[in-house]
C-alpha cells in the first residue's frame, strides 16, 4: 500500500489510543451518563484527547469531530471523525468488543479509515483506492452472489424492529444460509475479510461507522444506509455487503 501521511497519522493515533485503553481496561472506572444516556469514562475522554492532540499537531488546519471532545472547524476541507472507544458499554463490562474508530473525510467523501480493537487484538485500515488491510495482511470481500449462500450479521436493529421493515428483515433472514449478530467493529472486519457477506444496522452514528465504511469499500464491498445512500455526517443506518448482494438486500428490505 502506498501509505499517505493521513493514514500514517491515523495509525499512529490508533496506537497511542491503544496504550491509553490498555492502561484503563479492567480498572473499575467511574461511569458517567451523558445527556443521551450513553456511558462515558475517563478512558474515553483521555483517549480522544491523545488522538486529537496527535492529529492537530500534524494537520492544524483540519477539522475535528469527536465523540467526547466535540467539533472544531467542521466545515474544513479535511474533517477527522473519531470515536475513541466505540462500545463503551463493553469496555465498562470488561469484554473485548470495543474499538477506536478514526476516519478522515475530504469534502464530504471518506478517504481514510482505521478500526483498532486493541483488547480483541485486531486492527483494520484502508485508504480509498489503495485497498484494505487487517493486521498487516491485504483483505478482500467474498464473491458469494446468492442470498441463500450468504452469511448475514445484524447489529443494533431497534428502529428496524419497531417498524414495517422488521417483517422484511425476517424474510431476508429466512433465506440466508447463516445468521449471526457479531456487532460493533467485528462484523465489518469479517465482511471486509470475506468471512461474512452482509451487515445490517438501523441505529448508528457516523462516528461509529465512518472508518469501517472506508475499509469495507476499499476491500471491494459496498456501504450505504438503508435507503442506498452513501455515508454522510447524518447517516444513522447501514447496509454493508460484498457488493454483489447489495441491490438485492436493499430491495428485500424495501427501504429504497
Amino acid at each position: 500500500m502506498n501509505q499517505s501521511p493521513f493514514l500514517s497519522a491515523a495509525l499512529d493515533a490508533a496506537r497511542a489510543a491503544a496504550d491509553v485503553i490498555r492502561r484503563y481496561y479492567q480498572r473499575n472506572l467511574e461511569v458517567v451518563l451523558k445527556d443521551d444516556k450513553s456511558p462515558v469514562t475517563r478512558a474515553d475522554v483521555e483517549t480522544e484527547k491523545v488522538i486529537r492532540g496527535l492529529i492537530g499537531e500534524r494537520f492544524p488546519d483540519h477539522g475535528f469531530y469527536g465523540e467526547e471532545t466535540g467539533q472544531s472547524a467542521i466545515d474544513a476541507d479535511y474533517l477527522w471523525l473519531v470515536d475513541p472507544i466505540d462500545g463503551t458499554k463493553a469496555f465498562v463490562r470488561e469484554y473485548p468488543f470495543f474499538s477506536t474508530q478514526i476516519a478522515l473525510m475530504h469534502r464530504g467523501h471518506l478517504i481514510v479509515g482505521v478500526s483498532s480493537a486493541p483488547v480483541y487484538g485486531e486492527i483494520a485500515y484502508a485508504q480509498a483506492g489503495e485497498g484494505a488491510w487487517l493486521d498487516g495482511r491485504p483483505i478482500r470481500v467474498s464473491e458469494i452472489d446468492a442470498i441463500e449462500q450468504c452469511a448475514i450479521s445484524g447489529g443494533n436493529l431497534k428502529t428496524l424492529a419497531a417498524g414495517p421493515g422488521w417483517a422484511r428483515y425476517g424474510r431476508l433472514v429466512e433465506r440466508a444460509s447463516r445468521i449471526r449478530g457479531y456487532g460493533d467493529f467485528l462484523h465489518y472486519h469479517l465482511l471486509a475479510a470475506g468471512k461474512i457477506d452482509v451487515v445490517i444496522e438501523s441505529d448508528v452514528n457516523i462516528l461509529d461507522i465512518a472508518a469501517l465504511a472506508v475499509i469495507v469499500e476499499a476491500a471491494g464491498g459496498r456501504f450505504t444506509d438503508l435507503q442506498g445512500r452513501a455515508p454522510t455526517l447524518q447517516t444513522t443506518s447501514v447496509v454493508a455487503t460484498n457488493a454483489r448482494l447489495h441491490e438485492e438486500v436493499l430491495a428485500s428490505l424495501g427501504e429504497t
